[in-house]
């Protein structure tokens, strides 16, 4: 599956954005989805996940409450949903695929898009 993430740019903190991550080459809902980001000099961190069934849904701590992860099997794309945003929020924010093992991790993830970058400001 190839994936390609949009809706990224330059927010204000408190302010709101979407991300999209657009599937091709298979449907989507064959796999659980990850959001992870990577901010400069640091190392890739998980944000959110969905199981494959969608009936787990798991985020970090640090955006619980915050961003919302989900999906529309027809448009066969996945969306991460930020809001209230906080400069320490700014990263490159990647989608992958996921096919077994433990949602959260990283080493999980099958396939990842190019990621989309998000920058918040104070």
């Amino acid at each position: 599956v190839h994936l390609v993430e949009s809706g990224g740019g330059l927010v204000q903190g408190g302010g709101s954005l979407r991300l999209s991550c657009q599937a091709s080459g298979r449907a989507l809902s064959d796999y659980g989805v990850g959001w992870f980001r990577q901010a400069p000099g640091k190392e890739r961190e998980f944000v959110a996940a969905m199981s494959r069934d969608d009936r787990m849904t798991i985020y970090s701590d640090s955006v619980k409450g915050r961003f919302t992860i989900s999906r529309d099997n027809v448009k066969n794309t996945a969306y991460l949903q930020l809001s209230s945003l906080k400069p320490e929020d700014t990263a490159v924010y990647y989608c992958a695929a996921h096919i077994s093992g433990v949602l959260r991790y990283i080493n999980s993830y099958d396939y990842w898009g190019q990621g989309t970058q998000v920058t918040v400001s104070s």
